[in-house]
């Protein structure tokens, strides 16, 4: 990619929400949502990664 990619307006938008929300957090509220946000994270990723090797044929999707 030649150029870097940008977010949308509402993207934007929803970065900005997402922030009061965790400035809202206490301390070990934001600790445990970040620990599920990065398992959801891990979760998407082997998703991703089942859906292509499906799509080129690597290997059937279970």
């Amino acid at each position: 990619m030649s150029q870097p990619l940008e977010l949308s307006l509402e993207q934007k938008f929803s970065i900005r929400s997402f922030e009061t929300q965790v400035q809202k957090m206490s301390r070990e509220q934001a600790q445990e949502f970040l620990v599920k946000l990065y398992e959801q994270m891990m979760v998407r990723e082997n998703m991703y990664k089942e859906f292509i090797k499906h799509q080129w044929g690597l290997e059937p999707m279970q």
